[in-house]
């Protein structure tokens, strides 16, 4: 995996703030410099000082967050970067020379927050690298839960076991690969239609899909302990859940339920409303 760097957007919002503290674990941990960008969405002015008012408001927002990186990580080489225009926008340049783009799950709109709709959503289908979303809070979750990834079958959710694998190993963290084998709600009643199979012959059958798919990342990192979780219901709820006791949750950002002109699949947004730990969802390629 190529990198760069670890970027992180800044806002004054608390959960962006604590996003920054968690990109500079996460710069340390990788051994990668850290680099902390805020955009400023002002709308035009014709007073000089107004401009000027909103850079000084930027570059304040910039000052906090680089102390709380150097408290939090002195050792990680950091430097940070003010641009005009909607933040969306800006990250997603920032996003093609970045690792990984870091965000706060709210207030990122810009220091100015004039923008509609949300920006981690925005970010989650058009960065250029994979997106982590940090909730206020997250940044200061004791370490040693497990990495708990989605598993899918589809292209991108291969990338994002992958990348899980990856994280698992470099934190010397368990994995935990959960594959939901009904994208409807669990009803055990019911027989899978038009397959005259028994939920316990689907489920099955599922495992050992799972089992397969697992079984090349598994050599490819036979130190990663790997805990195989079948459910049968849709993967949210479970995901969430488990979500509680894991210091990093994986997806991708579109799944094998996802059509062609679907940008950010259903799971991987909802998590990104609703995931208790940091969330990191792996796009999909163009």
């Amino acid at each position: 995996m190529t990198s760069t760097r670890v970027t992180v957007g800044i806002t004054a919002s608390r959960a962006a703030q604590r996003a920054a503290e968690w990109a500079a674990r996460e710069a340390r941990l990788r051994n990668l410099p850290l680099r902390l960008v805020t955009a400023v969405d002002a709308p035009p002015s014709d007073d000089a000082r107004d401009d000027d008012a909103a850079d000084d408001h930027g570059k304040s927002v910039l000052a906090e967050a680089r102390d709380a990186v150097s408290r939090t990580a002195p050792d990680v080489d950091s430097d940070t970067v003010l641009r005009r225009g909607p933040a969306s926008r800006v990250l997603v340049e920032e996003s093609r020379e970045a690792f990984l783009l870091v965000v706060g799950a709210r207030g990122l709109d810009g220091v100015s927050p004039t923008n509609s709709g949300s920006t981690a959503d925005v970010l989650a289908v058009h960065a250029r690298c994979p997106v982590a979303a940090i909730r206020e809070g997250e940044a200061e979750l004791p370490g040693g839960g497990p990495v708990l990834v989605g598993v899918d079958g589809s292209p991108v959710g291969e990338r994002a076991l992958a990348f899980a694998f990856h994280e698992a190993a470099l934190r010397n963290a368990p994995l935990q690969a959960l594959h939901a084998w009904s994208d409807a709600p669990a009803e055990p009643w019911v027989q899978h239609r038009g397959t005259g199979l028994s939920w316990d012959r689907i489920e099955d059958r599922e495992r050992a899909l799972l089992a397969e798919r697992l079984a090349g990342r598994q050599e490819q990192h036979p130190d990663v302990e790997v805990d195989r979780i079948v459910v049968q219901d849709r993967p949210v709820r479970h995901l969430v859940e488990r979500a509680h006791r894991a210091q990093l949750v994986v997806v991708g950002s579109r799944g094998r339920g996802g059509f062609a002109g679907m940008l950010l699949g259903s799971t991987s947004q909802a998590l990104l409303h609703s995931c208790p730990a940091p969330l990191i969802i792996v796009r999909h390629q163009p």
